[in-house]
């Protein structure tokens, strides 16, 4: 069993050896796509004994199904646009966009839509998707699934057994085992996550299930808003719910108002951040992690926090010119730059009690040390 360390290498070296790998991981996976590609025009699987290409994948080369899949997809888009094969080996598109744009690709617009696709997000792609091949708006369905049937769980004993009989290669045996061992269990399909899928660039599929107390809020509202929309159409008060809540949290956590007031200054030794500054950051920020690394400013948009360039503990003060927005992980990485990697106990000692309820709070008021705008 090769076991690779590289612990021993410094920051420089560990990020430059992990774009390498990772390109010659690029370079491997088009090499073999391309002899995926000529293993299905020679068919060379049948005299191999195996009865298709994916059966060859799954069993010969013992990739999963999904990765088997994936590559095949690949292989014969590749053999239709050969130009497929240099963007995967150099890392422009992914297997995932691939499988995804294969059949929408044509002699006409592959080279049109590759080029979009280049760096783009699964989410990006199904939008594009969405774009080439629009499909039509899904009625509005509210239905009662069916009760669910609990399932028996298997004793220690018994699941200690069946992964030995399927180590020994009997997973037949397994099966017919614990079938016969108990009749009464039913096994339930895995619950599937909600549905967030573009139908068209306007027009996105959203499905999830609701227990039955926000079925009757949804039926309650539907009574309500009759005279404003007569067919109850969940679609539409979605739209308004949502319109609602965004006011509500970026009233609470922004402080956003259409009417502003003069905010007045802080109390010496106070935490509080007025909303005349978390308003000036959020716009200032445009709602995201305002911090930069040695590649860029990070993208995150969920998970924002308020942080003190020098921090709070450290006298600094809730300006705007002190106060960034950043997300928990980065606002946690600045924190260890500042304050090490645990937090010493001379820091809640002298926070005072406001640190004593939250030992995190002090990590996340953290400063720029990292990037050298205060020394550390």
């Amino acid at each position: 069993m090769l076991t690779i360390s590289f612990s021993h290498l410094p920051d420089d070296a560990l990020l430059a050896e992990a774009r390498r790998v990772v390109a010659h991981e690029r370079q491997a996976t088009a090499q073999v796509i391309a002899l995926l590609m000529e293993l299905d025009v020679r068919r060379l699987y049948l005299g191999e004994g195996y009865s298709s290409l994916f059966v060859y994948c799954t069993q010969a080369l013992h990739l999963s199904e999904y990765a088997a899949y994936g590559r095949i997809e690949a292989a014969r888009a590749a053999r239709r646009f050969p130009v497929i094969l240099d963007l995967l080996a150099d890392g422009f598109i992914t297997l995932t966009t691939v499988t995804l744009l294969a059949s929408e690709l044509t002699p006409e617009n592959h080279r049109t839509v590759l080029e979009c696709a280049r760096h783009k997000s699964k989410r990006d792609i199904l939008l594009l998707v969405a774009t080439l091949r629009p499909r039509p708006a899904v009625p509005s369905v509210v239905r009662k699934l069916p009760a669910s049937k609990p399932v028996a769980p298997a004793t220690r004993a018994e699941s200690k057994a069946l992964l030995r009989q399927c180590a020994d290669g009997h997973a037949h045996a397994a099966s017919a085992a614990a079938s016969s061992a108990a009749p009464s269990v039913v096994t339930l399909p895995p619950t599937r996550p909600a549905v967030v899928a573009p139908l068209a660039p306007e027009r996105y599929k959203i499905q999830f299930t609701v227990t039955r107390e926000t079925y009757e809020k949804l039926r309650r509202v539907q009574d309500l808003l009759r005279h404003a929309i007569p067919d109850g159409d969940p679609a539409k008060i979605f739209d308004r719910a949502l319109t609602v809540l965004i006011d509500d949290v970026a009233r609470t956590k922004l402080a956003a108002t259409d009417r502003p007031r003069r905010s007045g200054p802080t109390a010496p030794g106070s935490r509080h951040i007025p909303a005349g500054v978390k308003r000036a950051v959020w716009a200032r920020d445009g709602g995201r992690c305002a911090f930069v690394g040695t590649s860029g400013r990070c993208t995150e948009t969920g998970f924002l926090e308020f942080h003190h360039v020098v921090p709070y503990a450290a006298g600094g003060a809730a300006t705007i010119d002190n106060i960034q927005l950043r997300c928990a992980a980065h606002n946690k990485h600045e924190a260890d730059c500042f304050f090490g990697p645990s937090q010493p106990s001379f820091v809640r000692e002298s926070a005072g009690p406001e640190y004593d309820c939250d030992l995190n709070s002090v990590r996340t008021e953290s400063s720029q040390c990292c990037t050298g705008q205060v020394p550390g």
